[in-house]
């Protein structure tokens, strides 16, 4: 990537916007770069929010392409965002975190809005999401020098299986409108699936 990159950049700019100090983990995968995950509690807004920070060290590129370029294309750090008094509630859920974020350099996925990413397993110990909804989030894009594209954050939404299944079936808006018909606070970790049909 840009000379001179490192996750310090992107904890640097988040810390910056959201005028806090986060608590950090960083989790390794075989044969890719460590993946450092932020944890910024928000007491005032009741929240907590978790980004990573080691996704956009390198541009996505599709993964049929032999010879992608290594300064454009698409970066993008995930983020995560619950209500602040269910913490005890998620354990292992940077890793979960983690992984998603990895994804582009360990099997070639380009994350996107509106992607659905699955992970198959619960996305913290004892919950019912295993997959993740991305969307726009409201953090500003990070700035790089030319040519390479700005670090953008996309919100993940965790989902269950069933609302996984209506994704792929319906698409991102029409599980979107499920939710809002019933009111669902996606923040809530502890929330119940959307009634589908």
């Amino acid at each position: 990537m840009t000379a001179g990159w490192s996750t310090e950049l992107i904890a640097e700019h988040v810390a910056g916007q959201l005028s806090l100090t986060p608590q950090r983990a960083s989790v390794t995968f075989l044969g890719a770069e460590p993946i450092d995950v932020l944890r910024f509690v928000d007491t005032a807004a009741g929240e907590l929010i978790f980004v990573t920070a080691g996704s956009s060290r390198h541009p996505m590129a599709d993964p049929a392409d032999p010879n992608p370029d290594p300064v454009r294309g698409p970066r993008v750090e995930l983020v995560i965002r619950v209500h602040a008094d269910a913490a005890v509630q998620l354990r292992n859920l940077h890793r979960s975190l983690a992984t998603l974020a990895a994804a582009p350099m360990v099997e070639g996925l380009v994350l996107g809005e509106d992607a659905l990413v699955d992970l198959g397993a619960p996305l913290w110990d004892g919950a019912p999401f295993t997959a993740v909804l991305l969307e726009a989030d409201d953090l500003a894009p990070v700035p790089l020098p030319e040519p390479a594209e700005a670090v953008r954050f996309l919100r993940a939404v965790p989902v269950t299986a069933n609302e996984a299944a209506w994704v792929r079936l319906k698409g991102a808006s029409a599980l979107r409108e499920a939710w809002a018909e019933a009111g669902i606070d996606r923040s809530d970790p502890r929330r119940v699936a959307a009634t589908l049909g």
